[in-house]
């Protein structure tokens, strides 16, 4: 529970982290001249699908259709994307998304960081402003699907498996 207390406080529990958010943006230097590559989020959805494409590319998972790749960041309740900057050229190195109810609950897709930014608490600062904008949209249940070897990652971050019982139930066309 520790995890999504700091999540919602009013205190950034990220900004002890090497990681410092800077209105939305990311910069371990505090620089803000430009030299410095710095890191920021959006949540716009005009997205280069090649760029996105080329990042799920180097994060290995399987070509889907742009066609159907479009149409599921349109339907989305929110749209998570992180770049990086450096100079006047900016770079897609993660992604994430979210359908929703509208109200009461929000499943999260997509999650992926590109390899060169893994393992530098990127990821986690992806999934907390991702949380951050699905909560101050007032949606209290939040749930995602996680490969094997990525469980560990979404668990230390305070998502459980099968909280309280509950099975998810799937159907797939044969």
């Amino acid at each position: 529970m520790g995890f999504w207390k700091s999540l919602f406080s009013s205190s950034d529990a990220a900004a002890a982290s090497p990681v410092t958010p800077l209105d939305g943006s990311v910069n371990g230097t505090g620089d803000r001249s430009g030299n410095e590559p710095r890191i920021f989020f959006s949540t716009d959805r005009d997205i280069d699908l090649y760029e996105l494409e080329e990042l799920c590319d180097a994060v290995g998972w399987a070509r889907r259709p742009l066609r159907k790749v479009k149409k599921a960041i349109e339907h989305s309740f929110l749209v998570t994307s992180m770049w990086q900057q450096r100079g006047n050229t900016k770079r897609l190195i993660g992604f994430a998304r979210a359908t929703s109810d509208h109200a009461f609950n929000a499943t999260i897709w997509d999650v992926v960081v590109h390899p060169e930014f893994q393992g530098k608490g990127l990821g986690k600062a992806l999934m907390k402003y991702t949380i951050k904008k699905l909560r101050s949209e007032d949606i209290s249940n939040i749930t995602l699907f996680a490969d094997p070897q990525v469980v560990n990652f979404y668990r230390s971050m305070g998502f459980m498996p099968d909280p309280e019982g509950i099975k998810g139930m799937f159907w797939y066309p044969d």
